[in-house]
């Protein structure tokens, strides 16, 4: 057994260049990388810029296996760019499908298996494509299976039950000349039940700038509010997330002015 597993190794002999404690480090990354792509996931985003990780990890990987240190620099910029960039991570109209991710996975099994069966003759680059395309077609599963499953949209009962006001505000309100503008401003989806202009007791469909009902409210996307230039507020009532919660509601109150300068209330 062990002279099987010493010509394995001497067939990896560049591998075998990497240290264990360099090793270590790209793992603790790629588990670092899986975590936040799980995270992202649970809120409704998935990966953009973010993917350049895997390559970067890669090149990282690489710098030592071909002996070229530029391979490093460049590896750690991607890195870089993918933790940092402000589209890193977008918010996913629909499910992800899994269907890519376990091509990946099955692609990267394959790989693998004939890795061990090849050796000692195997190629350092065969082993590091194995590895890459194991982590993409993990990372694309995380996002596909943690990404919130539909759930029944609230509706007019929500009127009638005790609401709560978040923490932190998830929605903001821009008074315009023609009404208000509705703006998810937190990092989830938000399912909307109904409004009304505070001087009411009313049950409105909250709709977007074209008239179209609105059933959710992306992060980033906005709703239009008609209310003329004598109101004083409103009321939204939602429920944020994909598992049954409590309605939130969220309050905005301001000094009616008609024609009022664009500005932004929380």
């Amino acid at each position: 057994m062990a002279a099987e597993w010493g010509g394995f190794l001497t067939g990896l002999t560049p591998i075998t260049r990497v240290s264990g404690a360099f090793a270590v480090m790209i793992g603790v990354l790629a588990a670092y990388w899986l975590l936040r792509v799980g995270r992202e996931a649970r809120l409704g985003w998935v990966p953009r810029v973010a993917w350049w990780s895997v390559p970067g990890l890669a090149l990282l990987l690489y710098a030592p296996v071909l002996d070229v240190p530029a391979l490093f620099g460049i590896g750690a910029a991607l890195l870089l760019i993918a933790e940092f960039w402000p589209g890193a991570f977008a918010p996913a109209r629909q499910k992800p499908s899994p269907a890519w991710p376990l091509v990946g996975v099955a692609l990267g099994a394959v790989l693998t298996v004939g890795v061990v069966r090849a050796a000692p003759d195997v190629s350092s680059v065969v082993v590091g494509t194995a590895l890459i395309l194991l982590l993409l077609g993990t990372g694309g599963l995380l996002a596909s299976v943690l990404y919130p499953v539909a759930t029944r949209l609230p509706g007019f009962g929500v009127r009638w039950q005790t609401a709560q006001s978040p923490e932190l505000p998830d929605l903001t309100v821009t008074l315009t000349e023609h009404g208000a503008q509705l703006r998810n401003v937190s990092r989830r989806t938000l399912n909307l039940a109904g409004w009304s202009p505070a001087s009411v007791n009313g049950w409105l469909r909250l709709r977007d700038e074209t008239g179209q009902p609105l059933n959710t409210l992306r992060a980033g996307q906005t709703a239009f509010l008609p209310l003329d230039g004598q109101e004083s507020g409103v009321r939204v009532w939602y429920v944020a997330g994909s598992t049954p919660a409590t309605p939130l509601l969220f309050r905005a109150d301001w000094t009616p002015r008609v024609h009022a300068n664009y500005r932004v209330l929380n």
